[in-house]
């Protein structure tokens, strides 16, 4: 791919069905692909080159067809990645079984690991047809329903943290005990890699560093134990097509999943639930439509959540919190990657001023001056 083919983006960059053009997609060994499929038994045809999905900054999707069906394919994007991230052998084990008790998870049938193959780990999942809501802007048919959109949306997770895990046999997934006091831990951890390539000093700012702190001195008891998405936010959800309000059909990007506290899935859904009043740039985040009028604010979210759930909810604030340091963290990140030459992608270059905003205004957050 040439330098000008990475740097295209926005609406230039994906065609009228959601998929990036030509030049914009990140090309793949389709050939090797096909003969490593036929060796398991599908019949794959590399011509014409599959598309890739638009939307996100992580993993890669495209759309196969596989003895005539179309499917997803879904791999990580090239570079280093981030230690516990970008996971296809989780969401694979994850995807193959949960379908079973929760009809919102396409089921995945094919996995491989195999580096002679590819350079990275694949699968391959069903695929589901339906709308996904991307941005900070709510498509003009669907304006007047972010009420029940919102009650769904929060329905669908309370619903996840509903599973019994052995029901599906993901009784053994991740190490929920310890969970909250581990997962701050790594994301200190990873703020202070991340900082290596993106500050002068290489090192957190003092934001950060307080945040981390408060965390740290303020660890709570965990409420309970259910499977957890861990990125679960309106453009991982696909909806239905037809007369508003729509359902959700399917729920997207399950390779962090693991169990855990699910008020940390609650916490990770707040931070992505911007609204009006909130600081710049952090209100122009757009990962969702929410700091328009119509929407719940983010404490009418814990009412729908702990009402949808029956959960206790009284130590949101302490996830909350663990939300925004997540993300924070997450976009120093990528900002990261951008710093260190791996993408040229120009999305990537204001990240960096996203987090320091973020780990500010979790500062406050703290400190009782918003929630």
């Amino acid at each position: 791919m040439t330098g000008e083919d990475q740097t295209k983006s926005g609406a230039d960059a994906v065609d009228a069905e959601g998929f990036l053009v030509p030049g914009a997609a990140q090309p793949q060994d389709w050939a090797s692909l096909a003969e490593y499929l036929k060796t398991q038994g599908f019949a794959f045809a590399p011509d014409p080159v599959p598309k890739q999905f638009a939307g996100g900054m992580g993993n890669l999707n495209y759309l196969i067809e596989l003895d005539g069906t179309p499917c997803v394919l879904r791999r990580p994007p090239p570079g280093p990645l981030p230690p516990g991230a970008n996971d296809m052998g989780r969401e694979h084990r994850v995807l193959s079984r949960l379908w079973e008790k929760f009809p919102l998870a396409p089921r995945a049938f094919h996995f491989c690991d195999d580096e002679a193959v590819w350079e990275k780990p694949f699968f391959i999942m069903e695929y589901r047809t339906g709308r996904v809501v991307r941005g900070g802007e709510l498509p003009v048919d669907l304006t007047g329903h972010e009420g029940a959109i919102s009650e769904r949306l929060v329905g669908g997770l309370a619903g996840l943290h509903a599973i019994d895990p052995a029901a599906v046999n993901l009784d053994t997934l991740g190490r929920p005990e310890g969970f909250l006091e581990r997962t701050v831990g790594g994301w200190r951890k990873r703020c202070a890699i991340a900082a290596e390539d993106v500050y002068d000093d290489k090192a957190p700012p003092a934001s950060a560093r307080e945040v981390g702190d408060w965390l740290q001195a303020n660890l709570i008891p965990e409420s309970g134990t259910t499977l957890l998405h861990n990125d679960y936010k309106l453009d991982n959800v696909m909806w239905s097509e037809g007369a508003p309000p729509p359902d959700p059909v399917a729920i997207f990007d399950w390779d962090q999943c693991t169990r855990g506290d699910p008020l940390f899935d609650l916490g990770a859904l707040l931070s992505y639930w911007t609204e009006d009043g909130d600081p710049e740039p952090y209100r122009s985040l757009d990962q969702m439509p929410t700091k328009n009028p119509g929407w719940p604010g983010r404490r009418e979210v814990v009412e729908l959540y702990a009402a949808a759930s029956g959960r206790d909810v009284s130590d949101i604030l302490f996830h909350r919190v663990l939300g925004m340091m997540k993300l924070g963290v997450i976009f120093l990140q990528l900002y990261a990657r951008y710093c260190r030459g791996e993408t040229r992608d120009p999305r990537y270059a204001d990240l960096g001023q996203f987090g320091d905003c973020m780990f500010e205004f979790t500062v406050d957050i703290i400190k009782g001056r918003a929630f």
